[in-house]
């Protein structure tokens, strides 16, 4: 049931990838710190009215279920690890849709955020955030299911350092503005990664590679 032996190298290469004890520890430990910033972020978004942080927040917990799926799916075919990397594709697609829908809302609804607990708590996700993607670097150019580990991590620090931004911008200006701008490029961001993934493990699971990804042209 395997379609690893039609990906050559590449598969060769995220099967060693998936029998490393170093990645499975890796990908732990992004669980564990997914799940405290997940709790954080809740805090801090609703003591702050913080849109962006909300949305983080939720995609702190998408995260963290992500990374449990690829645990699960770790030592299995490629095939289910394609299937698994689909599945996160369209979670991180949901994400970005409600993201959207918050930030339509709040635009007619809210109030300005508090920027400083905003932008402490921002500033905190980053650290979280760029360390487990520091952790995933080497692991970035496997399979559909590994590559979408690894841009979850990058888009996460992406869009915290735009809400430590929006704090700024938000504190700047007393206007929400920034705020719900940052949740607009937060949507936009998962909307993209999702469109990635989703091609690619497609594309795994009809037993071929993408030509224009750069996990095809890796080896």
């Amino acid at each position: 049931m395997s379609a690893g032996c039609s990906h050559s190298c590449d598969a060769d290469t995220a099967s060693a990838a998936h029998t490393d004890p170093r990645y499975r520890r890796v990908l732990w430990i992004a669980l564990v710190v997914n799940a405290l910033m997940f709790g954080i972020e809740i805090f801090g978004g609703v003591a702050s009215g913080s849109v962006s942080l909300l949305a983080d927040a939720v995609d702190f917990a998408g995260d963290a279920a992500n990374y449990a799926l690829s645990l699960v799916v770790l030592s299995m075919s490629l095939t289910w690890r394609a299937r698994a990397a689909l599945l996160k594709g369209l979670s991180m697609g949901a994400f970005g849709v409600l993201v959207l829908g918050k930030t339509v809302w709040a635009a007619t609804h809210g109030v300005p955020p508090e920027p400083v607990t905003m932008g402490v708590i921002a500033l905190l996700a980053l650290a979280a955030n760029v360390g487990v993607a520091v952790m995933l670097f080497a692991w970035r150019a496997g399979d559909a299911n590994m590559r979408s580990v690894w841009l979850c991590s990058r888009n996460d620090a992406i869009g915290n350092v735009a809400v430590a931004l929006a704090a700024v911008g938000v504190f700047g200006t007393g206007a929400a503005w920034p705020d719900l701008l940052v949740a607009l490029i937060m949507a936009s961001l998962a909307l993209h990664g999702a469109v990635s993934v989703v091609r690619h493990a497609r594309a795994e699971l009809r037993g071929e590679v993408p030509p224009s990804d750069p996990v095809a042209h890796h080896h």
